[in-house]
């Protein structure tokens, strides 16, 4: 297999990739919510192959099971989407309507390195970043987080 062209890379994550962040309440966590922010791209087990050759290209992220013949390459260590992966895409830019996902993913991953998710005024402002993406995260809703 031939090395991968940085703008393939960025075009594929257009229709395969996925910026996603979760937010879930956690009363360990000094706000009492955990951020849990992550960049996924998921193939069939035919295409595991091209899975581990973009965790090459990335040097980061684990492959792993999704669900039953789907694998996933997924990136979630906050250093590793903060220096490698939110370069990239402002580098490479997405071309799709996910580029406003990544827009926002990239302003969360800067609040959580600005330590905004260890209060609750950061979680309220992380979550409604989050609200937008992903077609209106409809997981995320203000019913589910008293952050208040």
């Amino acid at each position: 297999m031939e090395k991968l062209n940085c703008y393939w890379v960025a075009g594929f994550t257009d229709g395969e990739g996925t910026f996603y962040v979760g937010i879930n309440k956690n009363t360990q966590m000094t706000a009492g919510f955990q951020v849990l922010p992550e960049f996924r791209i998921v193939q069939h087990q035919r295409d595991i192959k091209l899975l581990h050759k973009l965790k090459d290209f990335f040097k980061c992220g684990v492959v792993r099971k999704n669900h039953d013949t789907r694998y996933e390459l997924r990136i979630r260590k906050i250093e590793h989407l903060s220096q490698i992966i939110v370069p990239f895409f402002q580098k490479y830019p997405l071309q799709t309507q996910k580029k406003y996902d990544f827009i926002a993913f990239a302003k969360i991953i800067k609040m959580i390195n600005q330590n905004d998710h260890l209060t609750k005024q950061g979680i309220g402002k992380i979550l409604q970043t989050a609200k937008k993406m992903n077609r209106k995260n409809k997981a995320i809703t203000e019913r589910n987080f008293q952050v208040g």
